[in-house]
């Protein structure tokens, strides 16, 4: 059974869709990230296993749930209504049957989904990526699947926005296979708190470009 960790910082607005879309024998692991409007415990009341990660961060909260998935299958997803959990076989199958080792969602946006401002910041790393390692990537998205081993073998060190794009640069030092599969990105619901406005963005753009450097 494939174990979805998704990152929470007050996303109770969004949670019981995500949930309810979360496809059969797909476990969702909840990584509270410190919350203040009831999102852990929202979850626990829809049935998700929640766990709490205190040091804040992208990176802390996925590296959390790594630590504590039971399963070898890992997906990651966004919390906020983004992204549909109905598209995560698409992302995990070529993990499954062992065809690839890393698979991320490149996104293809709806109006209005993708804030110019993130769209571009994305477009730029991903063309550094695609330059210095070779590989077609053309998203680092969010939606991705793995498996435990793989990724508690990369000993991811970032703990902020850089962590996925970390984890493509540990892979791809590594040997891993990795490849992307198309996904639908509709608007979030609620109020963004990194790529969507300016200042998350450009945290995330500086945590990156640091690991390029």
């Amino acid at each position: 059974m494939p174990v979805v960790i998704l990152p929470v910082l007050d996303e109770i607005a969004a949670l019981p869709w995500v949930l309810s879309r979360m496809p059969l024998d797909y476990e969702p692991l909840v990584v509270d990230n410190g919350s203040t409007d009831g999102s852990a415990e929202c979850a626990s009341r829809l049935g998700a296993r929640v766990i709490v990660e205190p040091q804040r961060g992208f990176g802390a909260a996925c590296w959390a749930g790594l630590m504590a998935a039971p399963e070898e299958i890992i997906c990651f997803m966004d919390c906020d209504g983004s992204l549909d959990p109905q598209d995560l076989p698409v992302v995990a199958e070529p993990v499954i049957e062992k065809s690839a080792d890393l698979v991320l969602g490149r996104r293809v946006a709806e109006k209005g989904a993708w804030p110019l401002h993130a769209r571009l910041a994305n477009r730029a790393l991903s063309f550094e990526v695609r330059r210095r390692t070779g590989l077609s990537l053309r998203d680092l998205g969010p939606m991705r699947a793995s498996t435990k081993s793989r990724l508690t073998d990369l000993a991811l060190m970032d703990r902020r926005s850089g962590w996925p794009l970390e984890m493509v640069l540990a892979a791809q030092k590594a040997g891993l296979v990795i490849t992307e599969v198309k996904v639908p990105y509709r608007p979030r619901v609620g109020r963004s708190k990194v790529t969507g406005t300016l200042r998350g963005t450009a945290r995330a753009v500086s945590d990156m470009s640091a690991l390029l450097r």
